[in-house]
């Protein structure tokens, strides 16, 4: 009994000792956290603090600097573009017309056609810059064309953009997009005949974007005017000037279009075509509407699409024409000319797609001083037939086999058959719609 009384009075005792302590650790756990909220609140306070102060004055030498090496990184790509071409006729002048030098035919055999390099960047908050040059070989020559060299503002109220320097102009629909985004090998006759199938040109162009419920813009642009359908043009006053309006939107979620009308009005002096045997003097105005459809079947643009797109194309010239090969002097002209294409693309796989195209010209009676030259058309409509199917690995890269059927002058005709690569290397910006 003793025994049991000595073994409880020892554990009450062990007990009650062992209360003390673990009262004194946990008070010294709690003075512990207590510490550390407090350092946590003073941090706080302090960062507040800082970010309420106003910032030091920054210095002009320090801020004009990018801070590192990587503060501007700008996109650069590479469009590598080549062709093999197989034709029934040599002749490449469209019969009616002064065109010029880039309008005829593609190369015949194992050609490397243009290719591009683009560098392209955020200048800062307020601008974009880009620069796109084109590499050419031809006749044993490396040949170097600056396509592009524009600066474009970014962020200005009420939907205006102001874009300064060399850019394509906005005529019609895919004279402002670069060949490698063509849906064929070769563009339509109307872009070949009147604008030399692109028309580039330095200046300056203002554009505001409407506050409607569908896309619409409208645009107004000064240029120099040395570019073709111009030529000549000296002193600061614009040797060109253009306009555009442009309207669009969905219908439904799988389904969209866009419309536009433009016009150029251009003043040529000594305009050279046909291989430097036509000039031309006077005024040039080229009207252009032009519409392009989308619907997606599946809701997927990437998996299946079909495009409708098409432009009409009317030229009005007042000046002189001159066949300085024939010798002929120069002769009066005031008449107009037109064309139009149209055209369907139907993706049917995420990699395929199959195209046709046709396109025509209307050509004007020419000038009795000019009957027997090449700006005669003895009343014959150029026109031309173009099938093709392509396929795209990726985004990247594409292979293109084409066909055409070309009526020329006198009810001649030429099959043309075209092998097209396009690669693209690096960070393409993208394109417009």
């Amino acid at each position: 009994m003793s025994r049991l009384f000595s073994g409880t009075a020892i554990a009450v005792a062990l007990i009650a000792a062992a209360q003390p302590a673990k009262a004194q650790t946990s008070q010294t756990e709690l003075d512990a956290l207590k510490a550390q909220m407090a350092q946590m609140q003073a941090r706080i306070q302090q960062l507040e603090t800082t970010q309420t102060q106003p910032a030091p004055a920054p210095i002009a030498t320090q801020t004009a600097a990018p801070s590192s090496a990587n503060a501007f990184n700008p996109a650069i790509s590479a469009v590598l573009n080549g062709h093999y071409g197989a034709f029934s006729n040599n002749d490449s002048n469209i019969a009616g017309f002064g065109i010029g030098e880039e309008a005829g035919r593609t190369g015949e055999g194992l050609t490397l056609d243009e290719a591009e390099l683009n560098i392209n960047a955020n200048i800062d908050d307020m601008f974009f810059g880009n620069i796109t040059a084109a590499l050419a070989y031809e006749d044993g020559e490396t040949e170097v064309e600056l396509e592009e060299a524009y600066i474009k503002t970014l962020g200005l109220p009420y939907g205006a953009s102001v874009t300064a320097g060399r850019f394509f102009a906005p005529i019609g629909y895919i004279n402002e997009k670069h060949a490698h985004t063509d849906d064929f090998v070769d563009r339509p006759l109307p872009n070949r005949a009147f604008l030399n199938n692109s028309y580039k040109d330095n200046g300056i162009m203002a554009s505001v974007t409407l506050p409607t419920d569908f896309y619409s813009e409208l645009g107004l642009a000064a240029l120099q005017g040395n570019d073709f359908p111009g030529g000549g043009s000296e002193g600061s006053d614009p040797g060109a000037v253009a306009a555009f309006g442009k309207i669009g939107g969905d219908i439904g979620d799988n389904q969209d279009w866009l419309f536009g009308l433009s016009m150029l009005h251009t003043n040529a002096e000594e305009r050279l075509g046909n291989e430097d045997n036509i000039t031309f003097n006077g005024d040039s105005n080229l009207y252009a509407a032009s519409l392009k459809y989308n619907w997606a079947p599946t809701g997927n643009a990437k998996e299946q699409l079909v495009s409708l797109q098409g432009e009409y194309f009317l030229r009005d010239e007042n000046g002189e024409y001159e066949d300085i090969a024939a010798g002929t002097g120069a002769v009066d002209y005031d008449g107009h000319q037109s064309g139009w294409y149209a055209q369907g693309i139907y993706k049917f796989l995420p990699e395929w797609r199959v195209g046709a195209r046709y396109s025509t010209l209307y050509a004007d009676d020419a000038p009795l001083g000019l009957t027997g030259s090449e700006l005669d058309s003895d009343g014959h409509d150029p026109w031309n037939a173009t099938t093709m199917v392509d396929w795209s690995n990726s985004e990247f890269s594409r292979i293109r086999l084409q066909y055409g059927y070309e009526e020329l002058a006198d009810n001649r005709d030429d099959n043309q058959v075209m092998l097209q690569y396009i690669m693209s290397l690096g960070a393409h910006p993208a394109h417009k719609y």
